[in-house]
């Protein structure tokens, strides 16, 4: 790489000094579009006309402890605890309410009677690993019923301490609600926010961060293997230029199905019964998750389970001798099975074949049979869902615009926030009413096919119907893989050959065509992916362009990711797997296939007009390079699984629809990327920055881009400042590393899916039109910030995406950039839509989803407790013929 770097490059030193850069204000409006007329699921905040605007609100720390001094930090039990202290010591505490988070902090309106208070609670149901220790459970561990019905059961005393942290004045409610800026909005909002999870927690709701779920049978959605979607809703308070705004909208989260734990086993393996079960992976399932025991009707957490079958696991159980004076204690070893038949007399079906529960810890481990364990509700599914689970929640969570607003105005009802105390004492009154705001129709992109051809984009959507692509590659040779018998090949090749024709694509005959031997079929997905490659590279020597795979079922299957592996890191194939439903497929099919194949070429289907906008002419005419970026993590279940940085960089300025991508592991949970820049000795830099830069200059004419737009994606606000003052100040060492008299201005966008505002077209069951986009009202007071629905939202209610302006030194006008973004979601070269979301973070997510599957880190063992953090496992490498291509379509 050190060849290709630029000339006359001269290498700098790094700065130690720390950044602080903030996000930029807002410069102005928009002007450019048809205007429209809409509603969203905000709703206005007011303040009571008599409200104590002069009152403050109080912070204080909490402490929990329990009676020998050990934190209490078991989750859910902060909650129970803090309810008594409000029922027992109400008198104490000044008759107040206070909002409690759960966790550490407590906050009230006026201050408490004291700046540091001391009390002490007993809770006779405390349900956690921590209190149900084996000294008080119906369990093996302990074989005396006479000393065990002496103890109270299942109670725990816990030392409870309230001191003062801080105080904010609630003028700061009163400025937000015209609109107006203050130093202590962020903290106001923060508190009215627990007020609303305070609330909801009361109720018996399953609390998710700012979502809330009802335990009621028409909220739930089986999705097969022991899992149901779980319908709430979502609310929280927004600061705005219009004001303070209760923003409101549906929520789905996924949860255990309360069955016996036998059923949720066999029903989550889709296996027929408990012999067939893979109990490495039912521990991992297990572990956490909360059960009741039928025999003594207690809720415990499950730690694990037994080493041996109920029949085979021994315990040492307690037992005195007969005599006068009752005898010697002795300790006797008995089976956990032996121990409830025949001690506790409790008759046990099927559990002596199989592991036993352990609700206890891992040096002192409590034992139940298997069948007496039942799934209590409302616990949260954290594992990746299936193909199948995925789209029946989709399919079941969507709804339309009306049924929406109708759900969304039924919930706001239900909550009756204005009967809160809290609420209420902040003189806080909520609308019922959907906010209205102005938004603006951008007008459509241009697009150019084969030869020249216009492309007339219609709702978001166009075709190739008797047009060729723009630029169309050449296919030779090529081969197929099957490990499907499922379609008429012979079929399939014509059709595709005849539908390439039409497409421009120069496609003849496979090469070779390999089936999949029968006696193969039954072995694990690697070993049949190594049989199938090694019978390719027997027959056909050469190296072929491409190679298309049919997989026996749909694309997420075991085999896609060991083959994707093989292919784009060992042999250097672009390929293309496909999983066709039925023995013959449509052109409609096939053409999507070809837009696939004839992107990971090195051609391009569609082209944007660079002309008809001002955007594109700035960046057409001076070199600028295109960022996307990304940060996937493993599921909230799995602190253990990396995390995984994907980087795409655009090529071939002008043009802007062709991209690079860089993947790369990084430490667990970790959102900003950390290998950006990774300087070495002597100058050099092993980061993903400037293998893009370097990129950039050998496929663009030997130029170095003048300019840089960077779109990230997957941070939340408090984060914004970590990726002006960390992420892009990488980028920056990066740059002057390369060359320091090289001075590129930059531009930074935050791209966010993962929100919960919508837009209505107030009486109309249509999605709002591709191409809107709302800049006023509900967005942010200062900073620069807009929606954009560039997508036609077919099915279920359009989501737009919330576009973070954080720095922009181009000096792009609000018209100019809100196109230009506008005009990112029409060079997706995968289909022949507008994407929700700019090109290249869809691009990003695509390359890390694609090699997230070479190693399915979620299947690999948890690390044992109180074992040092094992080294980040790094992903293999790509082969050199395919790393710059766009591999990820």
């Amino acid at each position: 790489m050190e060849s290709q770097k630029p000339p006359n490059a001269e290498p700098a030193k790094r700065s130690s000094s720390i950044p602080n850069r903030l996000p930029m204000a807002r410069r102005g409006l928009g002007r450019t579009g048809e205007t429209i007329q809409l509603v969203t699921n905000h709703f206005k905040v007011s303040m009571h006309s008599n409200a104590n605007t002069g009152a403050h609100f109080y912070q204080y720390n909490v402490s929990l402890a329990y009676e020998d001094g050990h934190p209490a930090d078991a989750k859910d039990i902060g909650r129970k605890v803090m309810d008594k202290v409000h029922e027992t010591y109400h008198t104490e505490m000044a008759g107040m309410s206070f909002a409690y988070d759960g966790e550490k902090s407590l906050f009230t309106i006026g201050s408490l009677p004291s700046k540091k208070l001391r009390f002490t609670v007993v809770l006779e149901d405390a349900s956690s690993n921590r209190i149900s220790t084996a000294r008080n459970i119906d369990s093996p561990d302990d074989g005396s019923d006479r000393k065990r019905s002496r103890r109270p059961y299942h109670s725990k005393t816990f030392n409870v301490e309230i001191s003062f942290a801080a105080k904010f004045p609630m003028d700061s409610i009163v400025r937000a609600s015209y609109g107006q800026p203050s130093k202590h909005l962020q903290d106001a909002a923060r508190v009215l926010d627990i007020i609303l999870r305070q609330h909801a927690a009361k109720k018996g709701c399953l609390v998710v961060r700012q979502s809330f779920f009802d335990n009621l049978p028409r909220n739930f959605t089986p999705l097969g293997g022991g899992v149901l979607g779980c319908r709430g809703f979502n609310s929280s308070f927004r600061a705005t230029q219009g004001g303070l705004f209760l923003n409101m909208d549906v929520s789905t989260t996924l949860v255990i199905q309360p069955d016996p734990v036998r059923d949720f086993l066999v029903s989550n393996q889709n296996v027929k019964d408990m012999y067939h079960i893979d109990w490495s992976k039912a521990k991992r399932m297990l572990k956490n998750l909360r059960v009741k025991t039928l025999h003594s009707n207690a809720e415990w957490k499950i730690s694990g389970l037994s080493e041996n079958t109920c029949r085979n696991q021994t315990f040492l159980m307690k037992q005195r001798n007969e005599g006068p004076d009752g005898g010697e204690v002795r300790s006797v070893e008995v089976t956990v099975y032996d121990y409830f038949v025949k001690h506790r007399k409790i008759s046990l079906q099927y559990s002596g074949d199989f592991p036993c529960i352990n609700v206890g810890r891992s040096k002192r481990p409590v034992y139940i049979p298997l069948e007496l364990c039942t799934l209590v509700s409302l616990q949260r599914y954290t594992k990746p869902l299936s193909t199948q689970q995925r789209s029946s929640l989709v399919e079941k969570s969507r709804q339309k615009p009306q049924e929406r607003m109708q759900v969304i105005e039924q919930a706001l009802k239900s909550n009756k926030y204005d009967a809160n105390p809290m609420l209420r004492s902040s003189g806080i009154s909520i609308s019922t009413q959907f906010t209205q705001v102005e938004g603006r129709i951008l007008p459509t992109p241009s697009l150019k096919s084969g030869n020249g051809q216009d492309l007339s984009p219609r709702n978001g959507r166009w075709n190739f119907n008797n047009k060729e692509l723009a630029q169309p590659s050449k296919i030779d040779p090529w081969l197929i893989a099957s490990f499907s018998s499922r379609c008429n090949m012979k079929t399939l090749i014509q059709d595709l050959i005849k539908c390439a024709k039409m497409k421009g694509i120069s496609m003849g005959y496979p090469a070779e065509i390999f089936t999949e031997n029968p006696q193969y079929m039954q072995q694990p997905a690697p070993v049949r992916v190594d049989k199938m490659i090694s019978t390719m590279k027997s027959q056909f020597r050469r190296l072929p362009q491409f190679i298309l795979c049919i997989l026996p079922q749909k694309k997420n299957c075991d085999i896609y990711g060991p083959w994707k592996r093989q292919c784009l890191s060992g042999c250097g194939v672009p390929t293309q797997c496909i999983a066709p439903s039925a023995p013959v497929v449509n052109d409609q099919y096939l053409t999507n296939v070809l837009l696939k194949i004839n992107a990971k070429l090195g051609g391009l289907n569609s082209l944007l007009t660079m002309g008809y906008c001002p955007s594109l002419r700035l960046i057409s005419t001076i070199p600028t390079l295109i960022l996307g970026m990304d940060v996937s993590h493993g599921s909230p279940g799995r602190a253990d699984v990396p995390s995984i940085a994907a980087v795409v960089s655009s090529r071939h300025w002008p043009s802007i629809s062709q991209y690079k991508a860089t993947v790369r592991t990084q430490s667990p949970k970790l959102e900003m990327i950390d290998s950006l820049f990774e300087p070495l000795h002597n100058s050099e830099d092993s980061g993903i920055i400037r293998g893009a830069l370097l990129d950039f200059y050998k496929t663009s004419a030997k130029r170095k881009p003048e300019q840089i737009i960077i779109f990230r994606d997957g941070v939340g606000e408090s984060q914004f400042n970590q990726v002006l003052n960390i992420e892009l100040e990488q980028i920056i060492e990066a740059c002057k590393l390369l060359d320091e008299q090289w001075h590129p201005k930059f531009m930074v966008i935050i791209a966010q899916k993962n929100h919960h505002t919508r837009f209505f077209q107030n009486g109309s069951p249509s999605n709002v039109p591709p191409g809107t986009i709302v800049d006023n009202t509900i967005c942010h007071p200062t900073n620069n910030d807009f929606y954009l629905c560039a997508h036609a939202g077919m099915i279920g209610t359009s989501r737009p995406t919330h576009y973070h302006v954080l720095l922009d030194e181009l000096g792009f006008s609000a018209d100019d950039l809100q196109q230009l973004v506008h005009s990112l979601c029409y060079v997706y070269q995968r289909s022949t839509t507008a994407v929700s979301l700019v090109a290249p973070v869809c691009y990003a997510h695509l390359a890390a989803a694609q090699v997230a599957q070479f190693i399915k880190f979620e299947d690999l063992p948890e690390p044992s407790s109180g074992h040092a953090a094992a080294p980040v496992p790094q992903l293999p490498s790509f082969h050199e013929k395919v790393a710059d291509t766009m591999f990820f379509c």
